[in-house]
């Protein structure tokens, strides 16, 4: 068997940024245009370990844990918020020297490149939203409990968000709307769980799910970015997600003229179980857009 040449090898490291030791993958020549890839809940940048090789010949892609997930530290006290998480990918990304990049975004990674998109504008050279929701459709009623929180952000309410942080929970998320649950490799779930256990950990969590509002909130002006700026925009999304609807990926048409949409067969965590055909979509679409 052939053996990846070096640039296809992902590496791990650490750097400095905003009160914080991120560390990060990175896998490719430097010198090639640049991916940032952003997580999502709970999860941290292992989620992309099956895609980074398969886009590293012909770009350099990054993916960073956001601080409160994987293996960043924080140092002193941190809020927090989405917009704080945003603050910190903007450091890091000053810290590389990173000036221009596609996104891939993901759940949580949506709202945080969002608002990275919002503040430099200019250095976005494409969007990829793998199950990224920026729209109200996109929400399923799955999010009842946690409108009930942000809503009234009681004890009891936020006592009942507690259950998001368990190990069924976090199984549940990867295997619901595989095709084929055998094919999740259990790895995945069971070090998001392991890391969702840590000391402190509920907190940070519940105090993220309470500011996921914020995110909600902030569509209207994710929209008009969108409408303004006309990103080239693939939105390739696991139709069976019981969180984010496939409505939510068609509704980028809405304000990207040229949006393309692609459902699949997956669940959230697509993935797990299509890495090879979001990866083959992935760079088409950047072959097309991306100089």
């Amino acid at each position: 068997m052939q053996r990846l040449s070096e640039p296809f090898e992902t590496s791990v490291h650490r750097i400095e940024a905003a009160a914080a030791s991120i560390f990060y993958r990175a896998a490719g020549d430097p010198g090639l245009p640049v991916i940032l890839l952003l997580h999502g809940f709970p999860s941290s940048s292992h989620q992309f370990r099956s895609l980074m090789p398969r886009l590293a010949d012909r770009y350099h892609v990054i993916a960073p844990d956001l601080p409160g997930f994987g293996f960043t530290e924080v140092f002193g006290a941190f809020v927090y918020s989405f917009g704080r998480l945003a603050e910190t990918v903007g450091a890091f990304c000053d810290a590389l020297g990173l000036t221009r990049y596609a996104l891939y975004l993901f759940d949580y990674g949506a709202p945080v490149g969002f608002r990275l998109a919002l503040e430099r504008p200019d250095a976005i050279s494409a969007i990829v939203s793998q199950n990224g929701n920026a729209y109200e459709e996109g929400m399923s009623d799955g999010w009842a409990p946690t409108r009930a929180y942000w809503a009234d952000p009681s004890p009891a309410n936020r006592e009942a968000m507690r259950s998001m942080l368990t190990l069924e929970t976090t199984r549940w998320q990867y295997t619901h709307g595989a095709p084929d649950p055998a094919m999740i490799a259990p790895e995945g779930y069971w070090l998001d769980a392991a890391l969702l256990a840590r000391l402190g950990q509920d907190t940070i969590q519940l105090d993220l799910i309470a500011d996921y509002a914020s995110n909600v909130a902030l569509y209207p002006r994710i929209h008009a970015y969108l409408r303004d700026r006309q990103p080239p925009l693939l939105a390739v999304w696991g139709a069976n997600d019981p969180f984010f609807l496939p409505a939510g990926a068609k509704a980028f048409r809405r304000d990207v003229r040229d949006a393309e949409v692609h459902l699949l067969n997956a669940g959230h965590f697509a993935l797990e179980t299509h890495a090879g055909e979001i990866a083959d979509l992935t760079r088409d679409f950047l072959q097309r857009h991306v100089r």
